[in-house]
């Protein structure tokens, strides 16, 4: 799909007065302020290139932390929604190998978890292809969903997460996308890959959330993908 970016909506601030007995005066919350809708299908898009096996700080690899991380939270939020999965980096050495593992399934959780267990980090960074994909699986023009993107680092298979990010805001229903930023490395051109990456979800009214441990990584997937209590800014 390529499609230009038809200048987004404006979001419309107004206070509405409701006439009742208290003549209280009810304003209507910004989309920033709004409950994440929690219910919908979600696609995690899970970083298995080469750089995850790099272990920085920790003498535990990226990959396994990101698996502890997902063990931990998929039990309790695969019980009240869809979820499926597309991983990037299994497959041919430094190639840019994408592949749509799961569609959206009730308690996918031990599904999405044995196939995450198997990934041998191996090939290059096609978040955007992958994020696409998700997309598209969930049905993107026609019915809401969420994403959650898992990386590590930024695009390297010669796209732009920016351009995909304008095409989906201009012809997406109510597409969500989440960037879970895992330690993620900046490239040769120092902080454009972190400012394209996050275009995705600046975009699309998502959550852009930097983690450098487990702990953080597993807030944050619970943050996205859980079903908050109450409205998260």
């Amino acid at each position: 799909m390529r499609l230009g970016f038809d200048g987004g909506e404006q979001v419309t601030k107004r206070c509405i007065a409701f006439a009742a007995a208290a003549a209280m005066f009810i304003c209507p919350v910004t989309a920033a302020e709004q409950p994440i809708l929690c219910t919908s299908d979600a696609m995690i898009v899970f970083d298995a290139s080469s750089s995850m096996v790099g272990n920085g700080v920790t003498l535990v690899s990226r990959i396994d932390e990101a698996r502890r991380a997902l063990s931990r939270v998929l039990p309790q939020v695969a019980r009240s929604r869809r979820i499926g999965l597309i991983t990037y980096g299994p497959g041919p050495f430094e190639q840019c190998n994408v592949k749509i593992n799961l569609r959206p399934t009730p308690n996918a959780a031990e599904r999405i978890l044995s196939t995450v267990r198997s990934l041998e980090p191996a090939g290059r960074t096609p978040l955007t292809t992958a994020v696409e994909d998700a997309a598209n699986v969930l049905d993107f023009r026609n019915r809401p969903g969420a994403v959650v993107l898992v990386t590590d680092g930024e695009e390297t298979c010669s796209r732009s997460p920016c351009t995909l990010a304008r095409e989906l805001h201009a012809l997406a229903k109510a597409l969500t996308i989440h960037v879970i930023a895992y330690r993620l490395e900046i490239g040769w051109d120092g902080q454009q890959g972190r400012l394209e990456t996050k275009c995705l979800s600046d975009y699309t009214n998502g959550l852009y959330v930097p983690v450098s441990t487990e702990e953080e990584l597993v807030a944050a997937l619970q943050k996205t993908l859980g079903c908050p209590l109450v409205s998260q800014n």
